[in-house]
């Protein structure tokens, strides 16, 4: 197992990500390529070594040709751009999620829908550049796991297309508020939105620990070289003992209740909305309470970041009034997504590993829906289709 560790000790920013990715083994010619594939002119990554306060690396920067020609995009312009790029579809759907991050914090921070978000920073070409930058380094490292440590946010005040800010800056505090961070070590913003929002993106979960052998370190300079903490970001490239089993185990939390006295009705919903705000599972079981009565126990597995959102969508949502929770372990196979061509049109796969070898592929429901109704056929002959193509 390949797994990539963010240690942000001084904060991440955009171009110190990709500066990291390039240190670590990403070829800065093959990423200028596939950032070619956005069709868009105006830009040039340029990349050299540098050093701060005795920690060199690689120092990645994207150099607008022309600043006063550059054009302020809403969240659709960004997508658009995107999907019509020949890039995979994997790296398309990451730098999507990264860019509705950063739009859904901002139209909270002014109260507007955000597909009405003016993307006068994050929308120019240096953070597409970054963003998409970031996406493709990470599909070409083909790690099986991110990791992040608690972010360094840093503090004062930053300048910003809004006037003079707190730090962190009001998107970027939103972007990070189910994650562990830090504040205070710097007076400068040491975590763009950017940034935090490729970290929130991209990584699996978030913990100070290391348990894997590190098989090499990397280091992305930023920009700002005004204080004695060395302004880089430090990575690693975790590689498991090749003898193990190929499962991963991690810490998760469940969160159950016992329900005697609501509208079956409300079930559904309630699993919709535990499932969009990132529960790992949710099920019913049923149970019989005192007095006889029939219930059910709704059962969350969740990461702890996440606790809060779930108790509360449970209270919000449900007729409970008290609920329990404890750690788990959970321990999963190596997992994989790809995408494969059939007669019927593109179908993703859910892959999973033991021991080096694949044992499962599952295609993607929500794939043989939409080619069912394309195509004018039961669920039960698309899947009979796609299974001879596996």
């Amino acid at each position: 197992m390949r797994i990539l560790y963010y240690d942000c000790f001084a904060g991440i920013s955009g171009d110190m990500n990709l500066g990291a990715m390039i240190d670590l083994g990403v070829d800065p010619d093959f990423l200028r390529g596939e950032l070619r594939k956005l069709n868009i002119e105006g830009f040039h990554l340029e990349v050299t070594k540098d050093i701060r306060r005795g920690i060199s690396g690689t120092k990645a920067t994207v150099v607008i040709e022309n600043p006063d020609n550059e054009k302020h995009r809403h969240l659709r312009h960004v997508e658009e751009l995107i999907n019509q790029s020949s890039l995979s579809e994997k790296v398309k759907s990451t730098s999507i999620k990264i860019f509705d991050l950063i739009a859904e914090a901002e139209a909270k921070v002014h109260q507007i829908s955000k597909q009405h978000v003016h993307f006068h920073e994050v929308g120019a070409l240096d953070s597409i550049a970054d963003i998409v930058g970031a996406a493709i380094c990470l599909d070409s490292l083909k790690v099986d796991k991110v990791i992040s440590s608690p972010i360094q946010l840093g503090g004062g005040m930053v300048k910003c297309a809004h006037g003079f800010m707190p730090v962190p800056a009001p998107a970027t505090a939103e972007i990070v508020q189910k994650i562990p961070v830090r504040t205070g070590l710097v007076q400068h913003e040491a975590t763009t939105p950017t940034g935090a929002a490729i970290l929130v993106g991209t990584a699996d979960e978030f913990s100070e620990k290391v348990d894997f052998p590190i098989h090499k370190i990397a280091y992305g300079i930023g920009q700002r070289d005004v204080s004695e903490v060395p302004n880089v970001l430090r990575v690693y490239l975790l590689e498991s003992d090749k003898n193990q089993d190929y499962t991963t185990s991690e810490e998760a939390w469940m969160v159950e209740c016992n329900i005697d006295d609501m509208n079956p009705e409300w079930y559904e919903p309630l699993m919709g909305l535990l499932f969009e705000a990132g529960a790992s599972d949710v099920f019913l079981t049923p149970i019989i309470m005192k007095k006889s009565r029939p219930a059910n126990i709704v059962s969350v597995l969740c990461q702890s970041k996440l606790l809060p959102e779930i108790k509360g969508i449970i209270f919000r949502n449900s007729t409970s009034i008290g609920m329990r929770e404890y750690q788990v372990t959970k321990t999963v196979l190596d997992r994989h997504e790809k995408v494969i061509e059939t007669e019927l049109g593109k179908v993703r796969l859910k892959c999973s590993s033991f021991q080096g070898k694949e044992i499962h592929a599952k295609p993607e429901s929500e794939d043989l829906k939409k080619l069912a109704a394309e195509h004018g056929l039961s669920l039960i002959e698309v899947e009979r289709i796609i299974n001879k193509n596996l």
